[in-house]
């Protein structure tokens, strides 16, 4: 579809409802405006991470990937592990001395 559009600065530019129907926009939604080199570029906005969580559940996932750093950063990882049975096989270990140390093995849970 082409639409002639008088350019000057008192018409706001009107985008057609076939066009924004076959774009996919829903009434109300979000869109975010890009220009660059003569085009107009009109995208749906992507939600953002920090929207997608309470703030108390952005918390805890901030705190735990905090800990995760400070691990990898003590240098307490595993691997890289050319294969799976490499990996199970690492874990196995593991496994064995934490229960020599007089760790518990942990029991899976119950399906409900």
């Amino acid at each position: 579809m082409t639409v002639a559009i008088k350019n000057d600065n008192k018409t706001p530019l009107v985008v057609p409802r076939a066009v924004r129907r076959r774009a996919g926009f829903k009434s109300g939604q979000e869109l975010e405006i890009k220009a660059s080199g003569g085009v107009i570029t009109i995208l749906p906005k992507l939600p953002n991470a920090h929207d997608e969580y309470a703030p108390e559940q952005r918390r805890s996932i901030d705190a735990r990937l905090k800990d995760a750093l400070e691990e990898v950063q003590q240098g307490r990882t595993a691997g890289p592990f050319n294969t799976a049975d490499e990996m199970i096989a690492a874990l196995k270990g593991e496994l064995k001395r934490a229960l020599k140390q007089g760790g518990k093995k942990k029991s899976k849970p119950r399906s409900r």
